[in-house]
């Protein structure tokens, strides 16, 4: 049988990481970024899972993923609430539109 080499992985996770980062740069949605930043964290993830494998999977890589996992629910929590207050008080989800977050 014959197993992905690391490398695969880690070139995956570059493109991944690779677009969210474009995304992030050029989109101007708030939830189009907010997915652009999710994009960029599961890409991270994978590289942990990557190197795991890579490693003998010893699981520590395992760990991140599940620490990384915790700040992206948070983030997206957050990111949404902050988010669903632009959209009422703003009427847009351009971030442009919102250049103070006084209301």
């Amino acid at each position: 049988m014959n197993a992905v080499p690391t490398s695969y992985f880690l070139i995956l996770s570059a493109i991944l990481f690779g677009l969210g980062v474009i995304a992030f740069v050029f989109k101007r949605n708030i939830i189009t970024i907010l997915m652009a930043i999710e994009l960029m964290l599961n890409a991270v993830n994978l590289a942990f899972v990557a190197f795991d494998r890579a490693n003998g999977g010893a699981h520590n890589g395992w760990v991140f993923v599940f620490f990384v996992i915790v700040v992206a629910a948070a983030e997206a929590a957050v990111g949404l609430a902050v988010a669903i207050t632009v959209i009422r008080n703003r009427q847009s989800l351009n971030v442009e539109d919102v250049n103070l977050l006084k209301f």
